[in-house]
């Protein structure tokens, strides 16, 4: 299992090929930021909530995004009905806690959709993978308070535990699928000033695990192309808000070449 760059360029190439839907149940928050990441990486996103026409279109999708940042009842029914239906169909499930360990509700309502339906890939941040993972943390609010390096060991449980990949955002993202570990050292310090680029970096995962059946190479992929396109834009932006919209326009253009230059990556561990 290795990872290289003409392995990450082949794989955003078949996104930019086939555009494959990706169907996300989402925040009211990162609705368009996501939506406009996956158009900009080649994907073609799909927002779709309702009870009523989730398992139908989850059914139709190369991938299945779950985020609860914006988290009701309803929601979360709606959200286990999606899950059950791309279970059916192999479609990979990829799952954002937001917020996990910041109160009972939001906790209680990630470890029921996961303990029914085990998700392809799990993507949080340090805190809400180790609330998850049953550890004593506490989320503030959506952003964390502990680092990637203390999450390690939950994320590896999690993994084992749902027969998953788990991948832990910060500084520098952790992937691991409980046995081998990736880590990306792509991004710049900017990106957390950002509201929702962890959330599009989940919806990344899912349009790399649409074309990609290896989830932990596919994560990974996801991630650095991220951090990656995080320092390209970086480099032209002021600050956060005209990182947002450098950001989408690195998605777009982003080559093998800029890949090439930019890549940190070692044989995993």
């Amino acid at each position: 299992m290795k990872l290289t760059v003409k392995g990450l360029f082949n794989d955003l190439q078949k996104i930019r090929d086939n555009a494959p839907l990706v169907h996300n149940i989402t925040n009211f928050v990162v609705m368009n930021n996501t939506a406009n990441a996956l158009l900009a990486i080649g994907a073609s996103p799909v927002m779709a909530h309702a009870a009523e026409e989730v398992a139908e279109m989850s059914s139709l999708s190369a991938a299945l995004v779950i985020n609860i940042g914006t988290l009701n009842r309803e929601w979360v029914e709606a959200m286990a009905l999606a899950m059950t239906a791309a279970q059916s169909k192999g479609i990979p499930i990829i799952f954002d806690p937001v917020g996990a360990g910041a109160t009972a509700f939001r906790t209680q309502s990630c470890l029921t959709l996961i303990n029914q339906v085990a998700p392809t890939v799990i993507r949080g941040n340090a805190s809400e993978i180790m609330a998850l993972a049953g550890c004593s943390v506490r989320t503030k609010g959506v952003d964390s308070s502990a680092t990637q390096s203390d999450a390690e060991g939950a994320a590896r449980a999690l993994a084992n535990k749902y027969a998953c990949v788990v991948t832990v955002s910060g500084a520098i993202d952790l992937i691991t699928d409980g046995n081998k570990k990736f880590q990306v050292r792509n991004g710049n310090p900017m990106m957390p000033k950002v509201t929702g680029l962890g959330c599009s970096a989940t919806a990344l995962v899912g349009a790399f695990c649409a074309v990609n059946d290896n989830a932990i190479i596919a994560a990974t992929h996801a991630m650095t192309v991220m951090g990656i396109c995080g320092e390209i834009a970086a480099k032209q932006s002021a600050g956060p808000g005209t990182l947002q919209v450098h950001l989408i326009d690195a998605f777009y253009n982003l080559t093998n070449e800029q890949i090439d230059s930019h890549w940190t990556h070692q044989e995993p561990k």
